[in-house]
Order: structure tokens, then sequence, then C-alpha cells
């Protein structure tokens, strides 16, 4: 049976549908997930806006993101609104729209600061998890260190990857091509060794599924991502 096949294949769908999806920059993680919660009408939740809100704010209200105590504050205190439905994208910071302003340049290359700071990744990491349960544990959750820290219960866990080339190649036709190599490689390579000093997003842990995306097009990292969800639900056990 192929992977097309096994995905149209029904899912168990129990009271509780949590899937969790890691994985480094550049790998089509938000675009794939969305889709996913899509086809299976489940929630939807970027962790990475998330991140990339504080930050905006804390450029905005010009503090300083090496100030790791005033950026554990700024993530405390703002009020952060998302959509969480799959078709719908929009995200505010204290009433302000920000939807566009958190894709920038300047908020990718700073976002880091904010997910390296400790106390201010388990605020985030609490408001996560609060999402989740709001939305009755029917949701897709895409981000960093989903798998092991924020849903490690989720009844699908996955890290999504490619290689290096495929994310850098993908990173640009998304940008547009408005990015050199050398920003390109700063969003995506870069921000992933700064990150993995804090977390562990690119090795899966025991019960994780990988899957590699480096060779499939869009529409077969979707299936080959909704089979994982399939083989885990319907064994019965964690993925």
């Amino acid at each position: 049976m192929s992977i097309a096949e096994v995905a149209e294949q029904p899912i168990r769908l129990g009271k509780s549908l949590v899937v969790a999806v890691d994985g480094p920059s550049g790998s089509g993680k938000s675009s794939v997930s969305k889709a996913v919660a899509q086809r299976l009408g489940l929630a939807f939740l970027d962790t990475g806006a998330m991140y990339r809100s504080v930050a905006w704010h804390c450029i905005n209200a010009q503090i300083n993101l090496e100030d790791a105590v005033a950026v554990e504050a700024a993530a405390r205190t703002i009020k952060m609104e998302q959509s969480m439905v799959p078709e719908t994208e929009f995200f505010k910071v204290n009433g302000v729209n920000v939807t566009d302003a958190i894709r920038e340049p300047k908020i990718s290359a700073a976002v880091s600061s904010v997910a390296t700071t400790l106390g201010a990744r388990a605020e985030l990491v609490r408001r996560q998890q609060a999402l989740i349960a709001d939305h009755g544990h029917r949701i897709v959750v895409e981000g960093r260190d989903i798998t092991t820290v924020v849903a490690p219960l989720a009844e699908a866990r996955l890290i999504l990857t490619a290689s290096e080339e495929a994310r850098l190649r993908r990173r640009g036709l998304q940008l547009g091509g408005t990015q050199t190599a050398e920003q390109l490689a700063e969003q995506v390579l870069e921000r992933d060794a700064k990150d993995a000093t804090v977390v562990d997003f690119q090795r899966a842990a025991d019960g994780v599924y990988t899957v590699d995306s480096s060779d499939l097009d869009f529409e077969e990292t979707i299936n080959a991502v909704i089979a994982v969800v399939r083989r885990a639900v319907n064994a019965g056990q964690p993925a």
C-alpha cells in the first residue's frame, strides 16, 4: 500500500487527538502541519509565531533582547492572540495586528534570542499547553521541542526534516528570492544552531517518528505525515 493510500485510510478518532510536529527550520513544519490540521478537522497552533510575537514586542518596546529578565517579563505579561483555525492566519500583540510584521527579516534574526531565554521559553510552553487544553486536545501543534516538552503525550509525534540543501531552497522560495544566500543561511542554519543550545529538535526521541521530506513534494509530505498519524492512532499508542 502506498503512502497516499495509507493516508486515505480512516483514522479512529478518539476524544483526544494531538499531533506534535518538531523539526529544523525550513523543513516545512508550518505549511504541512496547517494542511494536516485542515484535512483532519483539527485546530492548529503555530508555536514559532508566539516566539516571534515576543521578539516583535521587545523590539517595538525597545527591550534589550540580551536582558533575560526583561524578555521573560515580556513573555509573561503581553497579551497574545492568534487564529487556531488552519484556514485563517492572524496574530495580535496587545491588540496590534502583527500578522505580517512578525515575518519580517529583522524578527527572523531576533527570534532565537527569545527562544534561548529559558524563562521566556518556560512561559510560552505554559501558554502553549493551555491552548492545547482549551481546544480539547484536538489540535496539530508545530515548533521546537513540541514532541518532548510541550506535548510529550500526544497521540502522534514526529520530526519533519529535510536536507540542508532542500531547506535552504524552500526558505528561499518562501521569501520570493528576496534574501541572499548569506541571509538564508542565517535564517535557517544559524538559527537552528543557536536554538539547539537549549532544545534538541533534530533527533527523534523514543517513540517519535521521522519524516524526511527532502525528496517529497508538498502533497507527498502531507500524505506521509497523515500516514504516520494514522499508524500511531490506530495502533493505540503514542508515536
